[in-house]
């Protein structure tokens, strides 16, 4: 029965946080989300700050594993690469929660968002850094720094996903792809 009421309890505050941020989201709310008394929310966490970072865990297991799913060894480093941050970054903006808090995080810059956001960074550019770590053992990739491959990897394609389109028609998986090949791995391979 228990972890029951846990279980509801990460399941409104979810919903709470995607539809009203971090900052306007109360525990009161999420009290009345899961249909329990605010008093039982304090029995499994001991704020909301606790009960935040329970649903951010488990989302970034989510994304490492759909990130892991992507990553295909039959391919090529550089197609497994490409599947793997693409799979990453649709995860991250096709998530409810994912997307409120970015907004939040553009708008407001509440430090707990923010600190959030950094966090989901810290792991993609974890997991791409392993990858290339891998690929340069390998003799797949030229030697390289691993970790600032990484960050590189991950803000070019943040930015022709996201803020190309601002100003410009939306590249396809394809064509950021090809513009990744082109810039990036061309330049890595040996």
């Amino acid at each position: 029965m228990a972890v029951d009421r846990k279980r509801q309890i990460i399941e409104a505050a979810t919903k709470s946080f995607s539809q009203f941020g971090y900052k306007a989201t109360t525990m009161d709310q999420v009290a009345r989300l899961a249909n329990v008394g605010k008093g039982t929310i304090y029995t499994f966490f001991k704020n909301k700050d606790e009960l935040f970072d329970e649903i951010i865990s488990s989302l970034i297991k989510e994304m490492k594993a759909a990130a892991d799913e992507a990553f295909n060894t039959s391919l090529t480093f550089h197609e497994s690469v490409h599947r793997s941050i693409y799979s990453i970054l649709e995860f991250r903006f096709t998530h409810q929660l994912t997307i409120k808090l970015f907004q939040e995080g553009r708008e407001m810059g509440t430090p707990a968002v923010m600190d959030v956001i950094a966090k989901l960074e810290q792991v993609i550019i974890k997991h791409i850094m392993v990858r290339v770590s891998k690929a340069i053992k390998d003799g797949d990739i030229k030697e390289c720094d691993p970790e600032l491959t990484a960050f590189i990897v991950l803000k070019l394609y943040v930015s022709l996903i996201f803020d190309w389109e601002k100003d410009h028609k939306p590249l396809n998986k394809e064509e950021i792809a090809e513009i990744f090949e082109s810039y990036i791995l061309k330049g890595l391979s040996i």
